[in-house]
């Protein structure tokens, strides 16, 4: 179903996604740490939906529609560096804050932090270019929040 669209996140020199590409990307890199754990909950797929139509403006068909597609790509996908390479590509370092920030909220969500979910979350940020610091202040500011 995706065969195209991984085939250019896969490329040696990928082109800068569009933004429909580049939103279903970092979609699909939230469902990837809401099921790095093996359990991916309600509460996370709430908070993806969330994210998503907080950050595009979605309303409930359209982000319905945005997860199910980004949860294909995510089963078909290789591996997480490329979606990280395709969004640290197509956003700046504030905005790539708020992807973090996106990810904190997932892996929250639930209410448990699985080492699975930090891990990947240690990875992504780093793959992002993100400081260990900004990460760190943005799952605080997620966790204030909650």
């Amino acid at each position: 179903m995706f065969g195209e669209f991984i085939k250019r996140l896969t490329a040696p020199q990928p082109a800068r996604l569009p933004d429909a590409d580049a939103r279903l990307a970092l979609t699909a890199l939230l469902v990837r740490v809401a099921r790095s754990d093996g359990y991916y909950a309600e509460a996370e797929k709430a908070q993806i939906d969330a994210a998503m139509s907080q950050r595009y403006g979605l309303d409930g068909p359209a982000m319905e529609e945005l997860r199910a597609q980004a949860e294909v790509l995510e089963a078909e996908a290789p591996d997480t560096v490329r979606f990280t390479r395709a969004i640290k590509d197509a956003v700046g370092y504030e905005d790539r804050l708020g992807v973090i920030e996106a990810l904190w909220g997932v892996v929250l969500a639930d209410g448990e932090r699985a080492k699975e979910e930090d891990a990947l979350l240690r990875l992504v940020s780093s793959l992002l270019g993100v400081e260990d610091m900004d990460s760190n202040l943005a799952r605080k500011r997620v966790e204030a929040s909650l």
